[in-house]
């Protein structure tokens, strides 16, 4: 499945190439029609396996670049999306759309630590089975379209697919103290399958289900690579 946006911009230039092959010279058309076929690639969206049981996924595909504690009871992963990853975000937790909010700021390069409090973001905040999740789309230096597809009271599954953001870019996700990380700098994820976190108030789940599904989806990401 491709997104609707890359199908526009690939059909853009796509006749671009057409009109300035047939204007010029048909090799002078090439570039725009890579640029075409990349476009295609970059808004891909693969169907994804969501994991079942009291566990958060990955909201971005990417590389997670910082475990940070945030506030005495707020811990912060940040992934960081180059521009060969999938760009379609996902819900990490079932629930309602507690809180939209829109932030302007700066556009430093995504990889930098700075980018979680100064560039422009969306800060969205997931309230469902007695918890909540914020995540934020973070825009970088390439990066200058934040998409989020639901508004405040929406419902959401987990895995869900809610937005996107265009070009190189970061996505934060901040969790409560009944979030147990399982996840460590420098390991890749997938939204939506990809599984960072599991509830410590659960009683009765095996935690060695839930590493289970963090090797699995580990297995998975290393296959797709």
């Amino acid at each position: 499945m491709i997104v609707a946006d890359g199908i526009y911009y690939a059909l853009g230039l796509t006749a671009g190439g057409l009109l300035v092959s047939y204007l010029a010279h048909p090799w002078l058309g090439l570039p725009l029609f890579i640029l075409a076929a990349f476009c295609l690639y970059f808004f891909r969206d693969p169907e994804r396996l969501i994991p079942a049981g009291p566990v958060a996924v990955s909201p971005a595909d990417g590389k997670v670049v910082a475990l940070k504690r945030e506030t005495a009871t707020q811990t912060r992963i940040s992934i960081f999306l180059n521009i060969f990853d999938v760009h379609v975000n996902r819900a990490p937790i079932a629930g309602a759309i507690a809180e939209v909010r829109y932030s302007k700021g700066k556009f430093h390069v995504a990889s930098r630590e700075e980018c979680s409090t100064e560039n422009e973001q969306n800060v969205v905040t997931v309230r469902g089975e007695g918890t909540s999740v914020v995540f934020k789309q973070i825009a970088g230096l390439i990066a200058r379209r934040i998409v989020f597809n639901k508004q405040a009271g929406d419902l959401v599954a987990k895995g869900e697919r809610v937005g996107l953001i265009k070009f190189g870019s970061r996505v934060d996700v901040l969790f409560g103290p009944e979030w147990e990380i399982l996840v460590q700098p420098g390991a890749r994820v997938l939204a939506g399958s990809s599984v960072i976190a599991r509830r410590r108030d659960f009683a009765g789940e095996n935690l060695a289900e839930a590493r289970e599904l963090v090797v699995e989806t580990r297995e998975l990401v290393h296959a797709q690579a």
